[in-house]
Protein backbone atom coordinates (compact mmCIF):
# COMPACT_ATOMS: atom_id res chain seq x y z
CA UNK A 1 0.00 0.00 0.00
CA UNK A 2 2.68 1.95 0.86
CA UNK A 3 4.18 1.94 -2.60
CA UNK A 4 1.05 2.49 -4.87
CA UNK A 5 0.53 5.67 -3.22
CA UNK A 6 3.66 7.37 -3.91
CA UNK A 7 3.35 6.33 -8.02
CA UNK A 8 0.46 8.26 -8.10
CA UNK A 9 1.76 11.70 -7.47
CA UNK A 10 4.16 11.02 -9.90
CA UNK A 11 2.01 10.07 -12.59
CA UNK A 12 0.06 13.29 -11.99
CA UNK A 13 2.97 15.47 -11.62
CA UNK A 14 4.22 13.64 -14.78
CA UNK A 15 1.04 14.14 -16.78
CA UNK A 16 0.49 18.17 -15.64
CA UNK A 17 4.24 19.33 -16.75
CA UNK A 18 2.96 18.27 -20.43
CA UNK A 19 0.46 21.71 -20.69
CA UNK A 20 3.40 23.46 -19.16
CA UNK A 21 5.67 22.47 -21.73
CA UNK A 22 4.77 25.32 -24.67
CA UNK A 23 5.48 27.38 -21.19
CA UNK A 24 8.74 25.66 -20.14
CA UNK A 25 9.74 25.20 -24.07
CA UNK A 26 13.25 26.52 -23.59
CA UNK A 27 14.34 24.11 -21.13
CA UNK A 28 13.05 21.34 -23.36
CA UNK A 29 12.20 22.70 -27.01
CA UNK A 30 15.33 20.37 -28.54
CA UNK A 31 13.72 16.61 -27.89
CA UNK A 32 9.83 18.02 -28.90
CA UNK A 33 10.66 19.47 -32.13
CA UNK A 34 12.77 16.51 -33.30
CA UNK A 35 9.94 13.94 -33.30
CA UNK A 36 7.12 16.70 -34.68
CA UNK A 37 8.84 17.17 -38.29
CA UNK A 38 9.18 13.57 -39.07
CA UNK A 39 5.49 13.01 -38.35
CA UNK A 40 4.48 16.30 -40.33
CA UNK A 41 6.87 14.68 -42.61
CA UNK A 42 5.16 11.50 -43.12
CA UNK A 43 1.60 13.62 -42.75
CA UNK A 44 2.31 15.50 -45.62
CA UNK A 45 3.61 11.87 -47.66
CA UNK A 46 0.19 10.49 -46.56
CA UNK A 47 -1.51 13.69 -47.70
CA UNK A 48 -0.04 13.77 -51.06
CA UNK A 49 -0.54 10.10 -51.62
CA UNK A 50 -3.64 10.80 -50.31
CA UNK A 51 -3.96 13.98 -53.03
CA UNK A 52 -2.87 11.82 -55.45
CA UNK A 53 -5.50 9.15 -55.21
CA UNK A 54 -7.70 11.43 -54.42
CA UNK A 55 -6.97 13.13 -57.97
CA UNK A 56 -6.43 9.73 -59.90
CA UNK A 57 -10.00 8.53 -58.59
CA UNK A 58 -11.43 11.67 -59.47
CA UNK A 59 -9.85 11.90 -63.25
CA UNK A 60 -10.68 8.45 -63.72
CA UNK A 61 -14.45 8.55 -63.00
CA UNK A 62 -14.63 11.84 -64.78
CA UNK A 63 -12.79 10.25 -67.89
CA UNK A 64 -15.23 7.35 -68.59
CA UNK A 65 -18.17 10.24 -68.10
CA UNK A 66 -16.72 12.13 -70.76
CA UNK A 67 -16.05 9.54 -73.06
CA UNK A 68 -19.07 8.46 -72.47
CA UNK A 69 -20.91 11.60 -73.13
CA UNK A 70 -18.72 12.25 -75.92
CA UNK A 71 -20.14 8.73 -77.32
CA UNK A 72 -23.56 10.00 -76.64
CA UNK A 73 -23.09 13.17 -78.01
CA UNK A 74 -20.96 11.77 -81.20
CA UNK A 75 -24.12 10.39 -82.51
CA UNK A 76 -25.65 13.92 -81.92
CA UNK A 77 -23.66 15.85 -83.89
CA UNK A 78 -23.55 12.93 -86.82
CA UNK A 79 -26.66 13.75 -88.04
CA UNK A 80 -25.95 17.23 -87.43
CA UNK A 81 -22.87 17.43 -89.69
CA UNK A 82 -24.74 15.65 -92.57
CA UNK A 83 -22.71 17.05 -95.57
CA UNK A 84 -19.12 16.86 -94.02
CA UNK A 85 -20.29 13.71 -92.56
CA UNK A 86 -20.96 11.81 -96.14
CA UNK A 87 -17.46 10.53 -96.38
CA UNK A 88 -17.66 9.44 -92.76
CA UNK A 89 -21.16 7.98 -93.43
CA UNK A 90 -19.50 5.83 -96.33
CA UNK A 91 -18.40 3.37 -93.35
CA UNK A 92 -21.76 2.87 -91.48
CA UNK A 93 -23.20 1.82 -94.79
CA UNK A 94 -20.34 -1.05 -94.77
CA UNK A 95 -21.22 -1.62 -91.69
CA UNK A 96 -24.85 -1.85 -92.68
CA UNK A 97 -23.49 -3.75 -96.06
CA UNK A 98 -22.13 -5.79 -93.79
CA UNK A 99 -25.14 -7.18 -91.34
CA UNK A 100 -27.51 -7.10 -94.48
CA UNK A 101 -25.82 -10.19 -95.50
CA UNK A 102 -27.26 -12.32 -92.81
CA UNK A 103 -30.14 -10.82 -93.17
CA UNK A 104 -30.09 -11.61 -96.98
CA UNK A 105 -28.96 -14.65 -96.11
CA UNK A 106 -32.48 -15.11 -93.65
CA UNK A 107 -34.52 -12.93 -96.68
CA UNK A 108 -33.27 -15.78 -99.23
CA UNK A 109 -35.21 -18.76 -97.86
CA UNK A 110 -38.21 -16.46 -97.07
CA UNK A 111 -38.25 -15.48 -100.69
CA UNK A 112 -37.79 -18.71 -101.57
CA UNK A 113 -41.14 -20.47 -99.49
CA UNK A 114 -42.91 -17.64 -101.37
CA UNK A 115 -41.68 -17.99 -104.66
CA UNK A 116 -42.57 -21.35 -104.11
CA UNK A 117 -46.01 -21.39 -103.65
CA UNK A 118 -47.01 -19.87 -107.14
CA UNK A 119 -45.23 -22.64 -108.95
CA UNK A 120 -46.90 -24.87 -106.54
CA UNK A 121 -50.36 -23.27 -107.82
CA UNK A 122 -49.53 -23.30 -111.23
CA UNK A 123 -48.29 -26.87 -111.22
CA UNK A 124 -51.22 -27.80 -109.40
CA UNK A 125 -53.71 -27.39 -111.91
CA UNK A 126 -51.32 -28.78 -114.41
CA UNK A 127 -51.67 -32.13 -112.96
CA UNK A 128 -55.53 -31.88 -111.90
CA UNK A 129 -56.30 -31.59 -115.44
CA UNK A 130 -53.92 -34.52 -116.69
CA UNK A 131 -55.20 -37.26 -114.32
CA UNK A 132 -58.86 -36.13 -115.73
CA UNK A 133 -58.21 -37.52 -119.15
CA UNK A 134 -56.62 -40.63 -118.10
CA UNK A 135 -59.74 -41.57 -116.20
CA UNK A 136 -61.87 -41.81 -119.23
CA UNK A 137 -59.31 -44.11 -121.17
CA UNK A 138 -59.02 -46.70 -117.69
CA UNK A 139 -62.95 -46.44 -118.28
CA UNK A 140 -62.63 -47.53 -122.38
CA UNK A 141 -60.25 -50.64 -121.23
CA UNK A 142 -62.86 -51.89 -119.58
CA UNK A 143 -65.20 -52.12 -122.30
CA UNK A 144 -62.17 -53.54 -123.94
CA UNK A 145 -61.86 -56.44 -121.35
CA UNK A 146 -65.89 -56.84 -122.21
CA UNK A 147 -65.07 -56.86 -126.11
CA UNK A 148 -62.58 -60.14 -125.52
CA UNK A 149 -65.26 -62.32 -126.92
CA UNK A 150 -65.00 -60.74 -130.10
CA UNK A 151 -61.25 -61.08 -130.37
CA UNK A 152 -61.64 -64.65 -130.54
CA UNK A 153 -64.23 -64.24 -133.32
CA UNK A 154 -61.43 -63.82 -135.76
CA UNK A 155 -60.43 -67.32 -135.22
CA UNK A 156 -63.35 -69.04 -137.03
CA UNK A 157 -62.86 -67.79 -140.73
CA UNK A 158 -59.47 -69.94 -139.90
CA UNK A 159 -61.24 -72.81 -138.51
CA UNK A 160 -64.34 -73.11 -141.04
CA UNK A 161 -63.78 -73.46 -144.85
CA UNK A 162 -65.97 -71.66 -147.14
CA UNK A 163 -68.16 -75.31 -147.50
CA UNK A 164 -68.49 -76.10 -144.43
CA UNK A 165 -71.49 -77.23 -142.25
CA UNK A 166 -73.91 -74.74 -140.67
CA UNK A 167 -72.74 -76.12 -137.34
CA UNK A 168 -69.39 -75.44 -137.96
CA UNK A 169 -69.94 -71.63 -138.79
CA UNK A 170 -72.44 -71.36 -135.80
CA UNK A 171 -69.84 -73.06 -133.44
CA UNK A 172 -68.37 -71.00 -130.79
CA UNK A 173 -64.98 -70.72 -131.37
CA UNK A 174 -63.45 -73.23 -129.06
CA UNK A 175 -60.40 -75.46 -128.66
CA UNK A 176 -59.80 -77.82 -126.20
CA UNK A 177 -56.48 -78.46 -124.73
CA UNK A 178 -55.34 -81.66 -125.43
CA UNK A 179 -54.65 -84.31 -122.41
CA UNK A 180 -57.67 -82.83 -120.18
CA UNK A 181 -61.07 -84.47 -119.29
CA UNK A 182 -63.90 -82.00 -120.92
CA UNK A 183 -67.43 -81.65 -119.78
CA UNK A 184 -70.41 -79.72 -121.78
CA UNK A 185 -73.12 -78.45 -119.89
CA UNK A 186 -76.46 -77.87 -121.86
CA UNK A 187 -79.21 -76.29 -120.06
CA UNK A 188 -82.89 -77.03 -122.06
CA UNK A 189 -85.99 -75.21 -122.21
CA UNK A 190 -84.73 -71.73 -122.42
CA UNK A 191 -86.76 -68.67 -123.67
CA UNK A 192 -90.14 -69.56 -121.84
CA UNK A 193 -88.90 -68.57 -118.46
CA UNK A 194 -87.49 -65.61 -119.24
CA UNK A 195 -86.47 -64.44 -115.24
CA UNK A 196 -84.76 -67.86 -115.17
CA UNK A 197 -83.42 -67.77 -118.28
CA UNK A 198 -81.70 -64.57 -118.14
CA UNK A 199 -80.00 -66.13 -115.12
CA UNK A 200 -78.66 -68.85 -117.30
CA UNK A 201 -77.08 -66.53 -119.70
CA UNK A 202 -75.55 -64.91 -116.36
CA UNK A 203 -73.40 -68.04 -115.68
CA UNK A 204 -70.07 -68.70 -117.07
CA UNK A 205 -69.31 -68.85 -120.27
CA UNK A 206 -69.34 -71.35 -122.24
CA UNK A 207 -72.79 -73.24 -121.56
CA UNK A 208 -75.23 -74.53 -124.88
CA UNK A 209 -78.34 -73.08 -124.53
CA UNK A 210 -81.35 -75.01 -126.12
CA UNK A 211 -83.97 -73.03 -126.65
CA UNK A 212 -87.65 -74.16 -127.27
CA UNK A 213 -89.24 -72.29 -130.67
CA UNK A 214 -92.28 -71.16 -129.45
CA UNK A 215 -90.90 -68.72 -126.58
CA UNK A 216 -91.26 -64.80 -126.92
CA UNK A 217 -88.99 -62.44 -128.21
CA UNK A 218 -86.89 -65.71 -129.52
CA UNK A 219 -84.04 -64.55 -131.75
CA UNK A 220 -83.44 -61.27 -129.48
CA UNK A 221 -83.30 -63.89 -126.05
CA UNK A 222 -80.95 -66.04 -128.51
CA UNK A 223 -78.34 -62.62 -130.01
CA UNK A 224 -78.26 -61.95 -126.17
CA UNK A 225 -76.91 -65.52 -124.80
CA UNK A 226 -74.44 -66.24 -128.03
CA UNK A 227 -73.01 -62.36 -126.75
CA UNK A 228 -72.43 -63.37 -123.22
CA UNK A 229 -70.14 -66.27 -125.25
CA UNK A 230 -72.81 -69.37 -124.95
CA UNK A 231 -73.78 -71.99 -127.44
CA UNK A 232 -77.42 -72.24 -128.95
CA UNK A 233 -79.31 -74.88 -129.84
CA UNK A 234 -83.00 -75.80 -130.88
CA UNK A 235 -84.74 -77.82 -128.35
CA UNK A 236 -87.19 -79.15 -130.51
CA UNK A 237 -90.81 -80.53 -128.95
CA UNK A 238 -91.37 -84.05 -129.06
CA UNK A 239 -94.50 -86.26 -128.02
CA UNK A 240 -93.60 -87.95 -124.71
CA UNK A 241 -94.71 -91.44 -123.59
CA UNK A 242 -96.69 -90.04 -120.68
CA UNK A 243 -99.58 -87.45 -120.44
CA UNK A 244 -97.21 -84.53 -120.24
CA UNK A 245 -98.14 -81.59 -122.69
CA UNK A 246 -94.50 -80.93 -124.69
CA UNK A 247 -96.09 -77.52 -126.27
CA UNK A 248 -97.27 -75.89 -129.09
CA UNK A 249 -96.29 -77.80 -132.76
CA UNK A 250 -94.62 -80.23 -130.94
CA UNK A 251 -93.58 -83.42 -133.34
CA UNK A 252 -96.18 -86.46 -132.93
CA UNK A 253 -96.25 -90.21 -134.07
CA UNK A 254 -99.66 -89.15 -134.93
CA UNK A 255 -98.85 -86.73 -137.66
CA UNK A 256 -98.06 -87.65 -141.68
CA UNK A 257 -94.88 -87.24 -142.67
CA UNK A 258 -95.96 -83.78 -144.79
CA UNK A 259 -96.46 -82.32 -141.17
CA UNK A 260 -93.63 -83.52 -139.18
CA UNK A 261 -91.43 -81.47 -141.88
CA UNK A 262 -93.57 -78.75 -142.16
CA UNK A 263 -93.54 -78.43 -138.00
CA UNK A 264 -90.17 -79.08 -138.08
CA UNK A 265 -88.99 -76.30 -140.50
CA UNK A 266 -90.88 -74.03 -138.91
CA UNK A 267 -89.13 -74.34 -135.85
CA UNK A 268 -85.59 -74.52 -137.02
CA UNK A 269 -86.54 -71.21 -138.98
CA UNK A 270 -87.88 -69.94 -135.62
CA UNK A 271 -84.55 -68.32 -135.02
CA UNK A 272 -80.58 -68.83 -136.31
CA UNK A 273 -77.07 -68.77 -135.30
CA UNK A 274 -77.53 -72.35 -132.86
CA UNK A 275 -75.24 -75.22 -134.17
CA UNK A 276 -77.85 -78.46 -133.64
CA UNK A 277 -81.25 -79.70 -132.46
CA UNK A 278 -82.24 -81.45 -129.45
CA UNK A 279 -85.16 -82.96 -128.45
CA UNK A 280 -87.86 -81.56 -126.13
CA UNK A 281 -89.35 -84.42 -124.45
CA UNK A 282 -90.02 -87.23 -127.19
CA UNK A 283 -89.84 -90.51 -125.27
CA UNK A 284 -92.02 -91.87 -127.60
CA UNK A 285 -91.60 -89.74 -130.31
CA UNK A 286 -87.67 -90.46 -130.57
CA UNK A 287 -88.47 -94.70 -130.49
CA UNK A 288 -90.34 -94.18 -133.75
CA UNK A 289 -87.76 -94.56 -136.24
CA UNK A 290 -90.42 -93.93 -139.58
CA UNK A 291 -91.60 -90.59 -137.49
CA UNK A 292 -87.72 -89.73 -136.63
CA UNK A 293 -86.25 -90.61 -140.16
CA UNK A 294 -87.53 -87.21 -141.94
CA UNK A 295 -86.88 -84.95 -138.75
CA UNK A 296 -83.17 -86.02 -138.78
CA UNK A 297 -82.85 -85.96 -142.57
CA UNK A 298 -83.83 -82.30 -142.69
CA UNK A 299 -81.65 -81.37 -139.63
CA UNK A 300 -78.78 -83.05 -141.98
CA UNK A 301 -79.31 -80.75 -145.15
CA UNK A 302 -78.98 -78.11 -143.19
CA UNK A 303 -75.64 -78.64 -141.74
CA UNK A 304 -76.56 -78.97 -138.55
CA UNK A 305 -75.77 -81.68 -135.53
CA UNK A 306 -77.71 -83.65 -134.00
CA UNK A 307 -77.79 -84.07 -129.56
CA UNK A 308 -79.91 -86.96 -128.83
CA UNK A 309 -81.45 -85.80 -125.14
CA UNK A 310 -81.91 -90.50 -124.23
CA UNK A 311 -85.30 -89.68 -122.64
CA UNK A 312 -85.60 -92.96 -123.41
CA UNK A 313 -83.08 -95.68 -124.08
CA UNK A 314 -84.87 -97.01 -127.15
CA UNK A 315 -84.19 -93.52 -129.21
CA UNK A 316 -83.59 -94.02 -133.20
CA UNK A 317 -81.77 -90.73 -132.68
CA UNK A 318 -78.05 -92.03 -132.80
CA UNK A 319 -78.81 -94.63 -135.26
CA UNK A 320 -80.31 -92.94 -137.72
CA UNK A 321 -77.45 -89.85 -137.44
CA UNK A 322 -75.08 -92.75 -138.30
CA UNK A 323 -76.98 -93.23 -141.16
CA UNK A 324 -77.37 -90.06 -142.24
CA UNK A 325 -73.81 -88.88 -141.54
CA UNK A 326 -74.03 -86.35 -139.55
CA UNK A 327 -72.48 -85.11 -136.53
CA UNK A 328 -73.78 -86.10 -133.71
CA UNK A 329 -73.73 -86.55 -129.80
CA UNK A 330 -75.57 -88.13 -127.02
CA UNK A 331 -76.24 -87.04 -123.28
CA UNK A 332 -74.07 -88.91 -120.43
CA UNK A 333 -76.08 -87.37 -117.16
CA UNK A 334 -79.35 -85.32 -116.34
CA UNK A 335 -78.58 -82.99 -113.76
CA UNK A 336 -82.03 -81.91 -111.95
CA UNK A 337 -84.65 -84.70 -111.86
CA UNK A 338 -84.59 -83.64 -108.54
CA UNK A 339 -84.55 -80.19 -108.23
CA UNK A 340 -82.15 -79.19 -104.82
CA UNK A 341 -78.68 -77.76 -104.76
CA UNK A 342 -77.63 -80.93 -103.17
CA UNK A 343 -79.11 -83.74 -105.65
CA UNK A 344 -77.59 -81.46 -108.67
CA UNK A 345 -74.12 -81.53 -107.25
CA UNK A 346 -74.42 -84.77 -106.86
CA UNK A 347 -75.25 -85.33 -110.76
CA UNK A 348 -72.42 -82.64 -111.61
CA UNK A 349 -69.71 -85.41 -109.34
CA UNK A 350 -71.15 -88.04 -111.70
CA UNK A 351 -70.32 -86.02 -114.46
CA UNK A 352 -66.77 -85.55 -113.77
CA UNK A 353 -65.99 -89.17 -113.09
CA UNK A 354 -67.93 -89.79 -116.58
CA UNK A 355 -65.65 -87.51 -118.22
CA UNK A 356 -62.47 -88.87 -116.62
CA UNK A 357 -63.37 -92.48 -117.85
CA UNK A 358 -64.42 -91.87 -121.33
CA UNK A 359 -62.40 -88.02 -121.76
CA UNK A 360 -65.72 -85.58 -122.22
CA UNK A 361 -69.61 -85.74 -120.85
CA UNK A 362 -72.24 -84.21 -121.79
CA UNK A 363 -74.76 -83.10 -119.00
CA UNK A 364 -78.14 -81.52 -119.57
CA UNK A 365 -80.18 -78.99 -116.79
CA UNK A 366 -83.26 -77.35 -116.78
CA UNK A 367 -83.29 -73.31 -115.49
CA UNK A 368 -84.59 -73.88 -112.31
CA UNK A 369 -83.10 -72.08 -109.47
CA UNK A 370 -81.27 -74.98 -107.92
CA UNK A 371 -79.77 -76.09 -110.68
CA UNK A 372 -78.13 -72.39 -111.45
CA UNK A 373 -77.33 -72.14 -107.86
CA UNK A 374 -75.45 -75.68 -107.61
CA UNK A 375 -73.85 -74.42 -111.01
CA UNK A 376 -72.70 -71.28 -110.33
CA UNK A 377 -70.42 -72.36 -107.39
CA UNK A 378 -69.26 -75.74 -109.09
CA UNK A 379 -67.97 -74.05 -111.76
CA UNK A 380 -64.90 -72.26 -110.63
CA UNK A 381 -64.22 -75.44 -108.81
CA UNK A 382 -64.14 -78.08 -111.35
CA UNK A 383 -61.89 -76.00 -113.28
CA UNK A 384 -59.57 -75.85 -110.14
CA UNK A 385 -59.98 -79.74 -110.62
CA UNK A 386 -58.41 -79.87 -114.05
CA UNK A 387 -61.15 -80.18 -116.07
CA UNK A 388 -62.15 -77.91 -118.92
CA UNK A 389 -65.60 -76.61 -119.41
CA UNK A 390 -66.99 -76.53 -123.58
CA UNK A 391 -69.73 -76.13 -125.71
CA UNK A 392 -71.45 -79.42 -127.61
CA UNK A 393 -69.76 -78.16 -130.79
CA UNK A 394 -66.29 -79.05 -129.00
CA UNK A 395 -66.95 -82.52 -127.52
CA UNK A 396 -68.52 -83.05 -131.15
CA UNK A 397 -65.61 -82.18 -133.07
CA UNK A 398 -63.29 -84.28 -131.06
CA UNK A 399 -65.18 -87.03 -130.42
CA UNK A 400 -67.81 -87.78 -132.54
CA UNK A 401 -68.84 -88.84 -135.95
CA UNK A 402 -68.75 -85.92 -138.23
CA UNK A 403 -66.62 -84.34 -136.28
Amino acid sequence: MAKKTPRKPQKAAARKPSPKAPAAASGRAAPGRAASPILLALAGVIAVFAVALGARFIIGREAPQTETVVEREAPVIAPAIPPAAAPIKAPPPKVAEAPPPPPAREAEPAPAPVSAPPPQVTEAPAPVPVPAPPPPPAMTPKPVVAMLPPPVAPLEPPKVAPGSPLWKKNALPFRAPPGKPVIAIVIDDMGVDRKRSNRAVSLPAPLTLAWLPYAHELPAQARAARAAGHELMLHLPMEPSGSADPGPQALRVSLDKGEILRRTKAALDSFDGYVGVNNHMGSRFTADPAAMAPVLGEIARRGLLWLDSRTTAKSAGLTLAREFQMPFAGRDIFLDNEMTVSAVRGQLAKTEQVARRQGYAIAIGHPHDATIDALASWMPEVQKRGFVLVPVSAVVRAHQAGG
